[in-house]
């Protein structure tokens, strides 16, 4: 059956032929080829993928059930929908390599929080949030109620309340897309994020429970528990966008199904790519190559492997137009 293209799968069909373009293309057409056999998807979401707006494609890649479940940082957890709600206050700095240390000091002492070139307002984006939040977390320990760091996310995109302060189309957003769909989503260590930063205060200053949010331990049996449940037939594939806690925090689901749980039958992971640029060096997990995966129980031999040692903020959103037929 012939599949009709967009533009920019086509020019990516005839440009994209050699080296890390042809790497890209391969990890592209293996994603592909693993959804149409019927088989499942994590993405996860390492550096600061949400400020960069990977939600302009990703939120439609949610809408069209091309991803299952997502791993991400507490930071891209939160930076999508301070993007949705405080755009316009954002502040660009395209010559962010030649700041002097006064200059990121102004930066601090006009509330803008630098991510390479992009400063989020602190005001507009953090504070905005945090008013609302609070509050949901609030009625839920009043009212006895638990829940994960992603749930009270949902809740709070859900009752509208963020609506008044939208400031990009909503379709842009993958939080609201993903809350829209209830999609499973592991945020493990959320705790270093600007909302886990501030639950925390509030737990210190005697105003909240720490068990009102559901824990890493929690995540981990929540992922385990997904797995268990979509890993038959073609599989659970893994797409690692960077590395660190948002890529290994879930890929490690499996050796402890398989070793620690002893359930000798638990599918490896199906289908492995990461695109990172970080090097391969002494001890790094982000630049290690996948094949080192294979020695902790976590890729099969038989995976199909891929890297694309290259910027994410490029090539994700093109990945994904070729899997979206852009």
């Amino acid at each position: 059956m012939s599949v009709t293209r967009g533009p920019i799968s086509k020019f990516m069909e005839g440009h994209y032929l050699h080296f890390n373009a042809a790497a890209m293309m391969d990890a592209a057409k293996g994603y592909e080829t693993h959804l149409d056999e019927g088989g499942k998807m994590m993405i996860t979401l390492a550096g600061a993928m949400s400020t960069a707006e990977l939600g302009i494609s990703l939120a439609e890649m949610i809408r069209q059930d091309k991803v299952s479940i997502i791993s991400c940082t507490g930071a891209n957890l939160e930076e999508d929908i301070m993007n949705l709600v405080a755009h316009s206050h954002y502040k660009r700095v395209p010559n962010y390599r030649d700041l002097s240390p006064q200059d990121e000091w102004d930066l601090l002492e006009n509330h803008y929080n630098r991510v390479t070139d992009t400063c989020i307002p602190e005001e507009e984006a953090f504070r905005r949030l945090q008013k609302h939040i609070h509050e949901i977390w609030t009625n839920a320990e009043k009212a006895g109620e638990r829940y994960f760091p992603h749930e009270y996310m949902y809740k709070m995109l859900l009752s509208g309340v963020l609506e008044q302060y939208y400031e990009i189309d909503p379709k842009n957003s993958w939080m609201l897309a993903a809350a829209e769909k209830n999609l499973p989503i592991v945020v493990p260590g959320w705790e270093d994020s600007t909302m886990g930063n501030i639950f925390a205060s509030y737990v210190m200053k005697n105003e909240l429970q720490a068990s009102t949010m559901k824990s890493g331990i929690e995540y981990m049996g929540y992922l385990a528990d997904w797995y268990i449940k979509n890993s038959a037939g073609k599989g659970i594939g893994f797409f690692q966008i960077g590395g660190g806690i948002a890529g290994d925090f879930p890929i490690c689901v499996v050796p402890m199904l398989y070793q620690d749980m002893e359930m000798e039958n638990i599918p490896f992971w199906s289908y492995f790519c990461q695109i990172s640029d970080s090097t391969t060096s002494y001890g790094s997990y982000s630049g290690a190559v996948p094949n080192e995966k294979i020695t902790w129980g976590k890729l099969d031999i038989n995976t199909p492997k891929f890297i694309v040692e290259s910027d994410a903020t490029i090539v994700a959103p093109l990945i994904f137009a070729w899997i979206l037929k852009m």
